[in-house]
């Protein structure tokens, strides 16, 4: 008999019952509260195979995935809570889009042509993921598709200035859960002045399905050839570094706690993919043995985040009290490099008006054969 989750919106425990209805909405809404007089709500994405990915407007954030281990038990690979007030009140960035700017811009500042632009400064001296309102603190309009997927589209409108970013831009999220497990992520936006633009999503996973355990065991494969090194702020230095005979070496398959003590204060740096054409392909492997999944990461981007949760520490729970330690789970996120603008030889991640903003990522879960 086939099984279902039934469960909120995050957390790692979960009850079941017997599998959906035939007609079981492909997106469904309920209302998860308000913030800022805006009305925030939970959508569920669900499949024919009962794998459901639940979404809020708020952030654009995925809140949960659950989809069944080997043994057919289903849990929540991401990490996430089951109510706005936590989101509102200490997430590291769960499962959120961020934006105008993933990652770090150094000093807070860059140029376009002759103009200076100063960000806010809320990563030490630099600007982190958007600012102290990033895209991940804002509420998205947001709309399910009418042709019957689980398709849900979210829109943002960045005013010019917001966070110190010139330009209005018009930005829109859309995921898509497939009828193959994957997870479709694709980014659109456009500007009325020239501006610098990298979205990504702030997914963390754990494959286990079980925040008792960490991410160590998990084993990572990555078609990435150099990496960016980082100073102590963790800015990018500027080189492309080869990886080879180095702890950020993942071409081949590699349990991520075999060398983390070896990398200074644990993973969280941006690996470079070999194949930098810009077509949507395979960058990723993810896989835990204990569950069976196995996680693969398909994208349009040039580069990767790999960061191991190396700052939680315990004092943020799960939504059953759980407390969240450090390495309970890893982000995959798929980018531009880190003070792009700041770095004339990296890939630009300027949008001038007139020009299209798009990326696609996508992330596929199965069971390893």
């Amino acid at each position: 008999m086939s099984k279902t989750v039934v469960l909120t919106s995050g957390g790692f425990t979960a009850g079941t019952k017997e599998g959906p209805a035939e007609n079981t909405l492909a997106v469904s809404k309920v209302d998860w509260g308000e913030t800022g007089g805006k009305q925030v709500y939970l959508f569920t994405l669900r499949n024919r195979n009962g794998v459901q990915v639940k979404i809020s407007n708020y952030g654009a954030t995925v809140t949960g995935w659950v989809t069944p281990d080997k043994n057919g038990n289903k849990s929540n690979i991401v990490l996430g809570f089951d109510r706005l007030s936590k989101y509102l009140s200490n997430s590291p960035f769960f499962g959120a889009a961020i934006g105008r700017y993933g990652n770090r811009i150094a000093n807070g500042t860059f140029k376009i042509d002759d103009n200076t632009y100063t960000l806010a400064k809320n990563n030490g001296a630099n600007h982190l993921h958007g600012g102290n309102k990033g895209f991940d603190k804002v509420v998205w309009d947001a709309a399910p598709s009418s042709d019957g997927k689980a398709t849900l589209a979210l829109k943002y409108l960045s005013k010019d200035g917001e966070e110190g970013y010139p330009g209005n831009l018009n930005v829109t999220v859309t995921y898509t859960l497939t009828d193959a497990d994957e997870l479709l992520i694709t980014y659109e936006a456009e500007t009325d002045k020239a501006t610098v633009v990298n979205l990504t999503n702030h997914s963390y996973f754990n494959l286990t399905g079980d925040l008792s355990n960490t991410i160590l065991d998990h084993t990572l494969q990555v078609n990435a050839d150099r990496y960016t090194p980082v100073d102590d702020a963790l800015i990018p230095t500027g080189a492309l570094e080869t990886v080879e005979g180095s702890p950020f070496d993942f071409l081949q398959p590699h349990k991520i706690g075999e060398r983390i003590g070896a990398v200074a204060g644990a993973y969280d740096h941006n690996l470079v993919f070999t194949d930098p054409s810009g077509i949507l392909k395979q960058v990723a492997t993810l896989s835990d043995a204990v569950s069976g999944r196995k996680l693969e990461v398909y994208t349009t981007e040039p580069g990767m985040q790999f960061y191991t949760g190396n700052f939680l520490d315990g004092t943020i729970t799960s939504s059953d009290g759980m407390p969240i330690d450090k390495h309970a789970g890893l982000c995959l996120e798929t980018q531009h490099f880190p003070d792009s603008p700041n770095k004339p030889a990296f890939p630009s991640t300027l949008l001038r008006p007139g020009e299209q903003y798009h990326t696609v990522t996508k992330y596929k879960v199965m069971i390893a054969e």
